[in-house]
């Protein structure tokens, strides 16, 4: 299996950082998972899109919201990888990839709560939530925590106040 995953290509990708006004993070419970699985929108980069536009197109097609109700604050640095765990190599993105390759981009939410809608044409949540950086990364898959981190500790001076503790 290792070799296996050594010659697949990493599936190149976005993610959204939403914040509320208070400096919280949109979370959302993935629909196809039978245990608790919350994650921040994202998602793949369609042929000639930016990262950017594909970050706005996810956001919507997840949350319902649109760019008109988000302001950019900040992208990550870099590109950020993770591999799947042995268990869905193979199984997901047609066994095309053996993880993700993601560039992370920061919105604050300027509209109400009550604009969002996660009930999409291809639903990926469940439920929502808004939730403090240590919430969000208590939350989060296993094999996905190390991008997670990286992407709070990048964006941490846009997040509430103690809402994730300083790590070491």
């Amino acid at each position: 299996m290792a070799a296996e995953r050594e010659t697949l290509p990493y599936r190149p990708c976005v993610g959204v950082m939403l914040l509320n006004p208070a400096g919280l993070i949109f979370a959302g419970q993935r629909k196809d998972s039978p245990v608790a699985a919350w994650q921040m929108p994202q998602g793949g980069i369609d042929a000639g899109e930016t990262p950017r536009a594909a970050a706005l197109r996810e956001l919507r097609e997840e949350t319902g919201i649109g760019a008109g109700r988000v302001a950019f604050i900040a992208k990550s640095g870099d590109w950020v990888t993770y591999d799947l765990p042995d268990d869905l190599l193979g199984r997901v993105w047609g066994g095309k990839y053996r993880g993700q390759r993601q560039r992370w981009f920061l919105f604050r939410f300027d509209g109400q709560d009550s604009e969002i809608d996660i009930a999409t044409e291809h639903p990926e949540f469940s439920e929502w939530k808004w939730v403090g950086a240590d919430e969000m990364l208590a939350s989060i898959v296993p094999f996905k925590r190390a991008v997670y981190e990286s992407v709070v500790a990048e964006f941490r001076d846009w997040l509430a106040p103690g809402a994730a503790q300083p790590s070491g």
